[in-house]
């Protein structure tokens, strides 16, 4: 089973630019959480939220990370989300997590601009 949620948003000072350091900026979260299959089929099977991970936890700890941490590296900021994320629920086997900035400062007509890491939980 996968967790998923998309579109997050979070503001937090992330950036190499100074004036990306000045101020809070928006960024936009996705994550994919894999459980393991036992967690997977209790919850299909009990219709429980005691048997499975709470995507509003994660969802939390995600912004948790971007509002009060700071990284001058995109590649940073989804590493550390992706640590949390684990840290959250042991059943948590992998992340997925994809940061978006919403503002880059670039003299162009750009959506965003973004990474993607894949973390898995550590022997």
């Amino acid at each position: 089973m996968i967790i998923e949620v998309r579109g997050l948003r979070a503001l937090g000072v992330h950036g190499a630019l100074q004036e990306e350091r000045e101020r809070p900026q928006p960024f936009e979260i996705d994550f994919e959480a894999t459980l393991e299959q036992s967690a997977s089929a209790s919850a299909a099977l009990s219709d429980s939220l005691a048997d499975t991970v709470d995507y509003g936890v994660l969802a939390i700890r995600a912004a948790e990370v971007v509002s009060t941490e700071s990284f001058h590296l995109l590649e940073a900021l989804a590493d550390a989300v992706a640590a949390k994320l684990l840290e959250v629920d042991s059943r948590v086997t992998q992340v997925v997590v994809t940061i978006r900035k919403l503002r880059p400062p670039l003299a162009l007509d750009i959506g965003s601009v973004g990474v993607r890491t894949v973390r898995l939980r550590g022997p």
